[in-house]
Formats: C-alpha cells, sequence, structure tokens
C-alpha cells in the first residue's frame, strides 16, 4: 500500500512540474536559440523550420507571425542600452548604424505588442524615409512631445517595446553574429 501511495505521490509532482514548465515555456516564449546584441535580441530560427517545439507553441498561441528564415530577421528589445526599461514618459535617442538589409523598419510597440495611439499616427519608419547624417548613421528620436527631425512618437505612460525588422538580410544565412552596427538607445529627458 505505502508503494502505491509513493507512486501517486510522484506521478502528481511530475504532471503539475510538467505541466507548470510547458505552461511557462508558452506563455514566456522563445526560450532557446536567442542572439543578443544588447539591447536587442533575435531569435534567427522562429521563422523557419528548425524552431524550437516551444517557440512554436508561443508563436501559435499568439498569434504572432515571425518573418521567416529567408525573408529577414527581427530583433527587439524592451531597454535603452544601458539595461532601463524603456517609458513613453522619456524621450530616447536612436542613433548609430544598422545592420546590412536590403530594406529595415523600427517599431515601437506598447508591452503587449500592439501599435499605440499617437497624435501624429505614425507607428514606424523604414530605411527609405530617413533623414541620415552625413555618415550614413541614423538618428531617430522616441518622445510622446513632437521633435523635430526623425521623429518616432510613443504613448506618454506607456511601457515600449522597440522591433528593428532587417529585410532581405545577410544575417539568416550568418552562422556567428559578430562584430554588428547595431543601433544604440540612449535616454533623453524624463518626465
Amino acid at each position: 500500500m505505502r508503494l502505491l501511495i509513493d507512486i501517486a505521490i510522484a506521478l502528481l509532482i511530475a504532471t503539475v512540474l510538467g505541466v507548470a514548465t510547458a505552461w511557462y515555456a508558452v506563455e514566456n516564449g522563445r526560450l532557446f536559440g536567442a542572439v543578443h546584441m544588447p539591447p536587442w535580441t533575435a531569435w534567427p530560427e522562429s521563422g523557419g523550420p528548425d524552431a524550437d517545439p516551444y517557440a512554436v507553441a508561443y508563436l501559435a498561441r499568439s498569434g504572432e507571425l515571425p518573418l521567416g528564415a529567408g525573408e529577414g530577421l527581427a530583433f527587439l528589445t524592451f531597454d535603452d542600452s544601458a539595461g532601463e526599461a524603456l517609458d513613453g514618459d522619456c524621450t530616447y535617442f536612436v542613433t548609430g548604424q544598422t545592420p546590412p538589409a536590403r530594406l529595415w523598419t523600427l517599431t515601437a510597440y506598447n508591452r503587449a505588442g500592439q501599435l499605440m495611439r499617437n497624435v501624429a499616427g505614425r507607428y514606424g519608419f523604414h530605411s527609405r524615409e530617413l533623414l541620415r547624417q552625413e555618415d550614413g548613421s541614423l538618428n531617430i528620436v522616441l518622445s510622446a512631445d513632437v521633435q523635430p527631425g526623425d521623429w518616432l512618437p510613443v504613448a506618454r505612460g506607456a511601457k515600449l517595446m522597440l522591433v528593428l525588422r532587417l529585410y532581405d538580410t545577410p544575417l539568416t544565412t550568418a552562422t556567428e553574429f559578430v562584430d554588428l552596427d547595431m543601433p544604440r538607445i540612449a535616454k533623453g529627458e524624463c518626465r
């Protein structure tokens, strides 16, 4: 009788742990295969046949459509280059170069992955509509307040997420991600 009780307890513990870890993996998304280029993170295999089963389950649950392996690569960040959370009450400067790509987009979302309402009705930039610096670098200002130049409006009080999508980039076939020029995100003034 004691043996049956021990087996039942072991099965209960295994079931609870299995369900809890599966829920965590599906709820929190892509746990494996991340490429970190602080503050940016990408999952190069999430849109291809080599995606891990947890990423596939997360994508199926969220309804998100990742870029296919031959289409491009998406980098996202919830933080600035200093590691602090992006906040709609602050102004941020996105500067520097982008990795090689035929076209790229930079889009601001709230933490739920939804476009934010803003006064300008603008949600992102693409590489063909930017004012470039003399050296070809970009200088985009994220702010709830109107800014001169390349201004990407965000909602005041919202926690932000930025997504940099690179289309038709040689990075989709890269096996190593080293020495990439990724845009920096510097915090300005906050309200």
